[in-house]
């Protein structure tokens, strides 16, 4: 399937052609998904990576760097992003709306069955999208889809607070006139006080919890048993900046969660499928051989990781350090193979993160090294 997308992309997305053909390779001469070249993450501002026509274009994510910086721009039709969707839908269900620990946790008064994920294509209908349709209240510190339409990962929390949120779930972040996102603290508060037996799903980036951590001071309050956090995205000079174990213990003793209910999320507006790095309610995903067994993150069965060595453009060693590739069969419309600048140690077939590599662009959807 990775060739035939490869072939067609080949053929109806030119810039991605031109930039393979510099490199003498073309279908004809591959007979690897590995191979399949990766066009880099800064192409996306310079180029329109797509194989739509201008005038089907509905939606263009862009990506969330400092004003500063040119941003990266992925274009949507109704079509793409239905796959954006499916993609993001399965794999978020999978994470943050089972339990792994079985028994511990009960929704709506029902023990959640574990769904399995539903590639690109099956999206509404499938056991991962009915079986928890609009049963979670769902809280996100970003801004709503009207005061960011620019924004994958607003689009996500839509996308994931449309179809599993209940009617009272709520997005409380704000955007300032400079274009800076906030959290609206009293927004926040009053809607945590609302529904105290009913867990919360919460969603946020790193930044828009330290905001409301800050707001609590030594305040805590506790949220209901069962309720999970989102935890995505760098700093990018919007707060001060804490490690990651630091903030999750701020979360963990502030608002109850258990570090076992906090899952991280990386993703980026050139993709369109997300890596995370735990179930909700279960281990970090880690090999249980690794002497000092760090999370590990890992996308659906329909994108593949790679920890590639920028000296020698090939995959590096189990546990070895490298640049995270990204082939994402649900990036159909413009290019499925995408380098990012991140780094990454190889952990099987996932990734430990480590953050961004030097002299690369602070981004909005990088995580901070820890």
């Amino acid at each position: 399937m990775a060739l035939t997308l490869f072939a067609l992309q080949f053929t109806h997305n030119a810039p991605y052609r031109r930039f393979c053909q510099a490199r003498g390779v073309s279908p004809e001469t591959i007979t690897d998904w590995a191979n399949i070249p990766a066009i880099p993450t800064s192409a996306f501002k310079e180029l329109e990576l797509t194989s739509l026509p201008p005038a089907e274009c509905t939606t263009i994510f862009h990506s969330s760097g400092t004003t500063e910086q040119r941003p990266s721009r992925h274009f949507h039709d109704a079509e793409s992003l239905a796959v954006y969707e499916a993609s993001l839908l399965s794999w978020f269900a999978v994470h943050l709306l089972t339990e792994r620990s079985v028994g511990r946790v009960k929704v709506g008064g029902e023990r959640p069955p574990s769904p399995r994920p539903s590639p690109p294509g099956e999206g509404a209908g499938s056991s991962a999208h009915e079986q928890f349709k609009n049963k979670f209240r769902i809280l996100s510190l970003t801004p709503s889809p009207t005061e960011a339409p620019d924004s994958s990962l607003v689009h996500m929390f839509e996308t994931v607070r449309r179809e599993f949120g209940t009617r009272d779930s709520i997005f409380t972040g704000q955007v300032a006139g400079d274009g800076a996102w906030s959290v609206n603290s009293e927004k926040t508060m009053a809607a945590l006080r609302e529904s105290p037996k009913q867990p919360l799903v919460f969603l946020g980036t790193a930044f828009g919890f330290v905001h409301l951590l800050d707001h609590l001071g030594e305040k805590q309050i506790p949220l209901p048993r069962g309720s999970r956090v989102l935890e995505t995205g760098g700093y990018k000079g919007r707060s001060r900046e804490l490690l990651k174990a630091e903030l999750h213990a701020l979360i963990t003793e502030r608002l109850g969660i258990p570090p076992t209910h906090i899952v991280c999320e990386y993703g980026m507006s050139e993709l369109s499928s997300q890596a995370y790095d735990r179930i909700a309610g279960g281990d970090a995903n880690s090999k249980p051989s690794t002497l000092n067994p760090q999370p590990c993150f890992r996308f659906p069965p329909w994108a593949r990781a790679q920890i590639i060595s920028p000296e020698t453009g090939h995959e590096v060693g189990e546990g070895e350090t490298g640049l995270i590739r990204v082939f994402d069969l649900a990036n159909v419309w413009s290019v499925m193979a995408v380098q990012t600048e991140d780094l990454g140690v190889r952990r099987g077939d996932g990734f430990e993160l480590i953050g961004r590599a030097k002299a690369a662009e602070p981004r909005g959807c990088s995580l901070m090294a820890s």
